[in-house]
């Protein structure tokens, strides 16, 4: 790097086989929009479920094409509804435990792992390192650097549970994957927006996905 050469330093963003492939797209797009860089792993689960909820497969030799299709896709399916330059992210393939996230001296703000299946919770909560996606997230405890987890389950049963509280006593974000209604939601969209504006949140990412609450009972009404 040569003086004066700003280090890119990324969100990396960990995508998991759990249902909830429109939160990570509405996560990516945003870091992207706000100016972040981001390096981005998708586990082999997620791709199955990428390609179950949006018809799209997730090809390493074709990712930047696969990514921009995926990103510029709506939470209701329908293609072409963002326009997304994907230049400000890097790949990592899932099995590459070699790769720069891999290691704590990678230069990193922090992960996301979004969204979080309960195989993902458990790798992560007792410090398996199957993947890259665990062995960052593995990496970014140990270096005190953010994580945030966007459980999606339900119902949780007590391992889990038990599980997620390891997290959080290791100094992660749980960030339950739970739109709330108070924002207004008059589309799909929305609501998946709110719960990816809550992981940006827990980040310290700047956004504007959701109306934030302002202590007025009912400005989330859609007439006003």
């Amino acid at each position: 790097m040569n003086a004066g050469e700003t280090q890119r330093a990324p969100w990396i963003v960990g995508v998991s086989g759990a249902s909830g492939t429109p939160y990570a797209a509405a996560v990516l797009r945003a870091l992207l929009a706000a100016g972040e860089a981001v390096d981005l792993v998708v586990s082999r689960a997620s791709r199955l479920t990428l390609l179950d909820e949006t018809g799209i497969s997730f090809r390493d030799a074709h990712w930047e094409d696969d990514l921009r299709e995926w990103l510029a896709r709506g939470a209701d399916g329908k293609p072409g509804t963002f326009d997304v330059d994907v230049r400000g992210v890097r790949y990592w393939n899932a099995g590459d435990l070699a790769a720069g996230p891999s290691s704590g001296s990678y230069p990193a703000k922090g992960m996301l792992i979004v969204p979080a299946s309960t195989a993902c919770v458990s790798g992560v909560a007792l410090g398996l390192s199957k993947d890259l996606l665990q062995r960052a997230a593995s990496v970014t405890l140990k270096e005190r650097r953010t994580l945030v987890v966007a459980v999606r389950e339900t119902p949780l049963n007590g391992q889990t549970l038990r599980h997620l509280v390891a997290l959080d006593d290791a100094g992660a974000s749980v960030v339950p994957a739970s739109p709330a209604f108070y924002a207004g939601a008059t589309h799909i969209q929305d609501l998946v927006d709110f719960v990816a504006g809550r992981v940006l949140d827990a980040a310290g990412v700047g956004h504007d996905l959701y109306r934030r609450w302002h202590g007025e009972l009912g400005g989330g009404r859609p007439d006003r």
